[in-house]
């Protein structure tokens, strides 16, 4: 009888990802499933690949990626890999890590620490661009704002060779976002929402290019001299991240909530 008893006990409820981590890499963690689920939305996913990642906070160096078996509409706050900067996992968890993904991220994260969000895309428009000679054009708005801050690394292959590290971080220097030739687009921030609005401004550059060059060349409109440096300053210092942070954020927050609610699980 005792043990009948026993048996109808409630057990004590399972232990869940958001108990085992800190309030700040909770946070961190709702704004990147946030980010997965928008690149979805806005079409810029590429099936599985691709990877989206952010540093975790505190001295290990540790930080967070897409486990290698979800589609992007599908992350969740908890379904997010913990790894270090050797590809190795903090936290179990079944899910696999794309090689190619933990080497970019890598790279980037270990060098520069202002990076604690790190964005990379495959999108069509993204991989137009990347494979025009003159890289982005400045001769639209859109593509002056994220165009002064682009830099550029050329294709070595599929990025599963950690020597290419060194490259990628040189190539890279000081910018905020980076054009991969014949491969993407990749975008870093102090947060994950100023690294998902400079890659929605570099996409919507990219996109424009290139709806303009199938149009033709011969009648493009060259901006005025000058006016490319004059939107840098406006577009440039604490802007983006009153522009991201404050206003731009919630907004998305609140249309996610709206269309693909769940990531906060």
């Amino acid at each position: 009888m005792a043990t009948a008893l026993k048996a109808m006990e409630p057990t004590a409820a399972a232990t869940t990802i958001k108990d085992q981590v800190s309030a700040e890499e909770w946070a961190l963690r709702v704004d990147l499933a946030a980010a997965y689920r928008l690149v979805a939305l806005y079409g810029w996913d590429d099936l599985i690949f691709t990877h989206l990642s952010a540093r975790v906070p505190g001295p290990e160096h540790h930080f967070l990626i897409n486990p290698y078996t979800h589609m992007f509409e599908e992350i969740t706050a908890s379904s997010l890999v913990k790894i270090d900067v050797d590809g190795n996992k903090v936290m179990d968890t079944p899910a696999p890590v794309n090689r190619a993904g933990f080497v970019i991220h890598s790279a980037v994260h270990a060098a520069r620490h202002d990076a604690v969000a790190v964005l990379h895309l495959h999108t069509p428009h993204g991989q137009a661009v990347s494979a025009m000679a003159e890289g982005l054009l400045p001769h639209t708005q859109t593509a002056m704002i994220a165009g002064h801050d682009v830099a550029y690394h050329d294709f070595e292959g599929i990025a599963t060779e950690l020597e290419e590290r060194e490259r990628l971080v040189a190539d890279l220097g000081t910018k905020n976002s980076m054009i991969l030739r014949n491969h993407g687009t990749l975008t870093v921030g102090e947060s994950v929402p100023q690294a998902f609005l400079r890659m929605y401004f570099l996409e919507r550059a990219c996109e424009a290019q290139v709806l303009m060059l199938s149009a033709g060349r011969e009648n493009l409109n060259n901006p005025n001299q000058g006016v490319a440096e004059k939107v840098e300053g406006q577009s440039s210092g604490a802007g983006i991240r009153m522009l991201a942070d404050g206003l731009a954020w919630p907004a998305l927050l609140r249309k996610l909530d709206r269309v693909n609610p769940g990531y906060r699980d």
